[in-house]
């Protein structure tokens, strides 16, 4: 792994962070009392999952800009603009779920984010199959997520539906 490799891995924990310095004292009670999902995970499994995400994806960035000769040219713009891109989607959906509390804004980001992912695991695909397969346990783990942001907007819209 050249040098760059450990820049690669760790900037996507910069997010997570610093949104954990600014809002741990208003992480939002989702999932609790009487929005509780039964299939709901706790939010220390869901701060594990992305910790343990982040780092993946950043690898998986680390191997398209390597097989793409390194720097910071043409060839890199695309593929490493979406995933710039659907980071910092990514760092705005641990916002909006966790401090903001907006279900309904944390499903639309999710919803963008996961059509990002999908984007650049087809862009990815050529440069490097081993990236572009690192990146599906986000996707299905953006699944899970999705489905309880949804779960909680629409319980949010329709309070009898709740459980």
């Amino acid at each position: 792994m050249r040098p760059q490799g450990p820049v690669f891995v760790g900037v996507p924990l910069l997010g997570p962070i610093v949104i954990w310095m600014f809002t741990r004292d208003q992480i939002s009670g989702w999932c609790q009392d009487e929005r509780e999902l039964p299939w709901c995970p706790l939010h220390k499994l869901i701060l594990l999952v992305w910790t343990t995400i982040y780092p993946v994806v950043g690898y998986a960035s680390y191997l398209v800009w390597k097989d793409l000769g390194g720097g910071f040219g043409w060839p890199l713009a695309l593929p490493l603009g979406l995933y710039a891109l659907q980071l910092t989607l990514s760092w705005t959906v641990l916002t909006l779920f966790l401090a903001a509390d907006n279900p309904g804004l944390a499903l639309l980001d999710l919803l963008l984010l996961y059509g990002m992912v999908v984007s650049t695991v087809l862009v990815w695909r050529p440069i490097n199959k081993l990236a572009a397969l690192l990146l599906l346990p986000y996707l299905a783990w953006l699944t899970v997520t999705t489905a309880i942001a949804y779960r909680l907007w629409r319980d949010s819209l329709c309070p009898g539906h709740q459980p």
